[in-house]
């Protein structure tokens, strides 16, 4: 049976991708962009309100949903053995991921280009090595658990393959002028992406919860206990 903490990355991939298509149905209804000039990259579909302001509000919701994600695989892997090192480098390539997303829906790229750019440098290229990362570690530990039915792997392996192919596309074809196809490799992966996420549901149901636990640090105090009763 599934648990509840399962619907967090299928509710993750819902929200993202239903979002983003909102806003570009938006976009093309106020006309700021003209489907006859080309096809439009996700980032300029969201620069111009009223969709910027809904742009913003899906990658920071999706950001934070991502970023728990992470930290819940994190704690995952490390109960099934998974090595402090690798998995504190996949949960910090993970939340990169996530404050990269952040970071694209906050400064559009008419305003701030750069910081724009590095956020989708961010969100794309350390994301897709998040995922990457999470196939090695199941490729080197051949004693990890394996949720799910068996073609769960080697369905993150191809749709990891798509996104790395695409997205070299992506650059080399924006380098040619080709802006159309460019921007339409940038949808792909940006789907593909969210599928990934949202595999996890898969993994997470094995979990019928979680807790949080506070430790003490070396010397700090210790908590007041309540004076006797008479």
């Amino acid at each position: 049976m599934w648990g509840y903490l399962s619907l967090l990355p299928a509710f993750l991939a819902f929200w993202a991708t239903a979002g983003i298509w909102t806003v570009f149905s938006l976009a093309v209804a106020n006309k700021a962009v003209n489907l006859t000039e080309g096809f439009p990259y996700i980032s300029r579909c969201g620069n111009s309100p009223p969709q910027s302001c809904i742009f913003s509000q899906v990658l920071n919701l999706g950001a934070a949903l991502a970023a728990w994600t992470c930290i819940l695989r994190y704690h995952q892997l490390r109960d099934w053995g998974v090595g402090k090192w690798p998995n504190q480098l996949i949960l910090w390539t993970g939340l990169l991921c996530a404050l990269g997303t952040s970071i694209v829906g906050n400064f559009q790229e008419n305003n701030q280009r750069a910081t724009h750019l590095t956020g989708a440098f961010l969100a794309f290229f350390v994301g897709i090595f998040y995922f990457w990362l999470q196939l090695l570690v199941f490729w080197r530990v051949k004693s990890l658990p394996q949720p799910g039915a068996p073609w769960i792997g080697p369905l993150r392996l191809v749709l990891c393959s798509l996104c790395t192919i695409l997205m070299v596309a992506m650059v080399v074809l924006y380098t040619w002028s080709l802006r159309s196809a460019s921007a339409a490799c940038e949808w792909v992966v940006a789907m593909l992406l969210f599928i990934l996420f949202g595999l996890f549901a898969v993994d997470f149901s094995s979990l019928d919860g979680c807790t949080l636990c506070l430790q003490p640090g070396p010397g700090s105090l210790s908590p007041r206990r309540p004076p006797p009763s008479p």
